[in-house]
């Protein structure tokens, strides 16, 4: 039977009843009335149970719907620790449905989230000018072969590294946008001694360092995101982060075109240039801003019952806490591993597709550019969309849907042999896409709550890894099975990776049930 506190809770009470379990009941609730199918003798009215706790100090009265409301612990837990206080989030289900047809309105009200999005806009900007032009810029610029070129993105096999040092740093700082005002800066500096070196090697060790330092500290952005939603929940997360998330996307559709103007016009130096300048816009629209770093308090041991009255159940998010605290990096870590082999098809895509179309289908200049930019294109309408399904069905289990996406997605471009299959196919890896990019940051901290700085930024740095690695598995594989026969290793490694993910997404879910811990 359910508590008078589940009755505050529009959506039956879900997750506030069990926030408000030792609330709920009395400190003396007599004797057990088991059998009987009336009202329970000792239930408190509603009404005079709202009273007593507000009379206590221990709620405010919420500012707006929605809003966070603070209340006592159990009687067991007060005692030991008086004053203390636990935040849960009263949302119901009318206004999260309210919210889940107005999130973009949402975004675009609110001061930080508005800011998020200007700040992703010129990070895919800066990334993105200049990126298709290293090569080039190596070659006639730099005076390297074909081949060092090649190994250039080699480079972000640190990326890691460089993520963790910047997680952890994030993760025990008040205001984690200190670091990535700092790493803006620092991008700055990276951008302006490339586009001024004069020797390969200078730009090996500038994008292996400054720039991969300031690449790790652009994702903190979304941990400092992570943090707001936790501050001020909305009912809708997932839609909010991949609502913000369209902010990158639209800038790296911005930024080829920008960068081959300024290639074409003041040369390629100038378009390393302005990958540094567009870097340190990032920081404009959050000046001023500032988010406290949310934190996860260990939750202590229910105290065990001393009467006849049911035991207290711990909530969804104690089991959560629970589980990250025991297992550490491990769930984060296989999960990020298994990202890679799914991401790392992406470069094979952008490496081996325009050569097909170009030497084996005759497809003409404009049509092939159309192929590829469908992927671009296609993120603007799913990521919004992926992040309603998650809402709806779960996070994790996207993921795992999604990469499975992939696998189609290579095997169209394996097996296609014509145009409109293959926009079919990159309509199916941009659905995938929208998935790792914009929802799977958000398993990656729902995987290590205890430190979102550190899953921000190694699921980013793993981004630039799967890079690295889609390199090498592209170059053995063409040598292996040629064009269009490469893309069955990316077909293949989405299958691996579909596979683990679904293992770790049940292990996941059988976890929060039971308690346990989740070791993979």
């Amino acid at each position: 039977m359910r508590s008078p506190a589940a009755s505050c809770d529009g959506s039956g009470g879900a997750g506030v009843a069990d926030g408000l379990d030792g609330v709920g009941r009395h400190e003396h609730e007599g004797t057990p009335s088991r059998g009987r199918t009336g009202p329970r003798p000792d239930r408190m009215p509603l009404r005079r149970w709202w009273s007593r706790v507000q009379i206590r100090g221990a709620v405010a009265p919420p500012r707006a719907s929605g809003a966070t409301v603070r209340h006592a612990l159990d009687p067991a837990d007060a005692a030991s620790s008086p004053g203390a206080v636990v935040a849960v989030t009263a949302t119901t289900r009318a206004d999260a449905g309210r919210r889940s047809g107005s999130v973009l309105r949402m975004v675009v009200t609110d001061r930080f989230y508005l800011a998020a999005v200007a700040s992703l806009f010129f990070a895919g900007v800066g990334l993105s000018v200049a990126m298709p032009q290293l090569s080039l810029f190596l070659v006639q610029e730099l005076h390297t072969s074909l081949e060092v070129a090649g190994l250039f993105f080699l480079t972000q096999l640190g990326a890691p590294v460089l993520g963790w040092v910047v997680g952890a740093w994030s993760d025990r700082l008040t205001d984690r946008l200190w670091l990535f005002r700092l790493g803006a800066v620092v991008g700055l500096v990276g951008w302006v001694a490339l586009a001024l070196s004069t020797s390969a090697w200078m730009a090996f060790v500038l994008n292996l360092t400054v720039l991969g330092f300031s690449g790790a500290t652009g994702s903190l952005i979304f941990a400092a995101v992570r943090d707001q939603l936790t501050h001020h929940p909305t009912g809708v997360d997932n839609r909010v982060m991949s609502t913000v998330r369209l902010g990158f996307s639209l800038g790296f559709m911005t930024g080829p075109v920008l960068g081959s103007v300024l290639g074409s016009a003041l040369g390629l130096r100038a378009s390393m240039l302005a990958a540094g300048v567009f870097t340190l816009l990032q920081v404009v629209p959050m000046l001023g801003l500032k988010v406290a770093r949310a934190t996860v308090a260990a939750d202590p041991a229910p105290a065990p019952a001393t009467g006849p009255g049911p035991a207290t159940r711990p909530t969804r998010a104690r089991l959560r806490r629970r589980r990250s605290g025991s297992t550490g990096l491990g769930p984060l870590l296989a999960f990020l591993g298994l990202g890679v082999l799914a991401m790392s098809g992406d470069t094979v895509k952008f490496a081996y597709l325009p050569i097909y179309m170009e030497l084996q289908l005759g497809t003409p200049d404009w049509l092939r550019g159309l192929v590829i930019s469908m992927q671009s294109v296609g993120m603007l309408f799913f990521i919004p969309l992926m992040g309603v399904l998650a809402d709806r069905f779960g996070a994790h289990r996207l993921v795992v849907v999604n990469v499975l996406l992939g696998v189609l997605a290579n095997l169209g471009f394996m097996l296609g042999g014509h145009e409109l299959v293959l926009i079919a196919a990159t309509l199916l890896n941009s659905a995938m896409w929208a998935t790792l990019g914009g929802i799977g940051i958000s398993v990656a901290q729902e995987l290590y709550p205890t430190g979102v700085g550190m899953a921000s930024s190694l699921y980013f740095s793993a981004m630039r890894f799967a890079a690295a690695i889609g390199g090498i598995a592209g170059g053995l594989g063409v040598g292996w099975f040629g064009v269009p026969g490469v893309f069955v290793v990316p077909a293949a490694l989405c299958v691996v990776s579909a596979a683990g993910l679904a293992v770790q997404a049940v292990l996941t879910s059988r976890a929060a049930r039971q308690g346990a811990p989740v070791t993979a």
